[in-house]
């Protein structure tokens, strides 16, 4: 079945990563898939591979945004799903090392991309009278030590933004929810720790190895996870679903694994000799 059968899509960052992940699966779907990047030799070769169109989109900038929107509606006459998924891991290490023009980028990106998608893909969904908007938070909104401290801060303005947008655009009938990932390998976690955008590819599997036992659920997530609960989101299926964070993380953010629970617990009791 088709899930998004008849349906527009509009992806940002899906040259790679969840985006890339989520733009496949949309398409496979059977929605009309509008991706977005600045990676634009990768973004251009998925969307041949999937039959979507491809515009360059820096989703800091008010007229990149307008524009895409813009083309959606020229070309496709409507827009029922806004996936603002484009992010950084922007601002990396101790406090003392982040500087202001890196603070901005990141809140630039991640934050203020978010709220401009969500305004102009709101606009035309309103007079359309219905439509999905889904943003991509992060664990790192909710749990401390699970990000950087601006690229968690800007997560967490995602999440509250997300909330307190789909009190007002909710009475339209255009649904806002957001997907926080918990640790999922992609391009961008290499990146962030310098490896060449041509190379963070190749890196994946030393990340996933990594990630293999973060979590109760003995995998590393996967991009694929994200995107199907994206397209759940989408879909018709969550009708009734607003304001809502969905949390997709095999577990982390629950607390204290029960086998490292256990092992304090029996240290403990070594330790008072019984």
């Amino acid at each position: 079945m088709k899930r998004l059968k008849e349906k527009v899509a509009l992806i940002t960052g899906s040259a790679s990563g969840i985006g890339e992940a989520t733009a496949r699966l949309f398409a496979a779907e059977g929605a009309t898939v509008v991706m977005t990047d600045i990676q634009d030799k990768r973004g251009m070769k998925i969307a041949e591979e999937i039959g979507a169109d491809y515009l360059h989109v820096d989703v800091s900038k008010e007229t990149d945004v307008v524009k895409a929107i813009d083309y959606v509606i020229e070309h496709h006459g409507r827009l029922d799903c806004m996936f603002n998924n484009a992010g950084i891991a922007g601002a990396v290490g101790a406090l003392d090392s982040v500087t202001v023009e890196m603070f901005d980028r990141t809140i630039a990106v991640n934050l203020r991309g978010v709220f401009l998608g969500t305004k102009y893909a709101g606009i035309v969904m309103s007079k359309q009278g219905n439509g999905s908007i889904i943003n991509t938070a992060s664990t790192a909104a909710i749990r401390t030590g699970y990000g950087n401290h601006i690229y968690s801060a800007s997560k967490a303005g995602v999440l509250q933004f997300t909330k307190s947008v789909a009190m007002e655009l909710g009475e339209k009938n255009i649904r806002v929810n957001c997907v926080l990932p918990g640790f999922i390998p992609t391009p961008m976690i290499a990146m962030a720790r310098g490896v060449p955008v041509e190379e963070a590819g190749s890196k994946l599997p030393i990340i996933e190895e990594a990630f293999k036992t973060a979590q109760p659920i003995r995998r590393s997530g996967s991009v694929d996870d994200i995107a199907k609960a994206v397209l759940w989101l989408a879909s018709d299926d969550s009708s009734f679903v607003n304001g809502h964070a969905l949390v997709v993380d095999g577990g982390v953010t629950g607390g204290r694994m029960w086998s490292d629970y256990m092992l304090a617990i029996d240290g403990l009791e070594k330790a008072l000799g019984l």
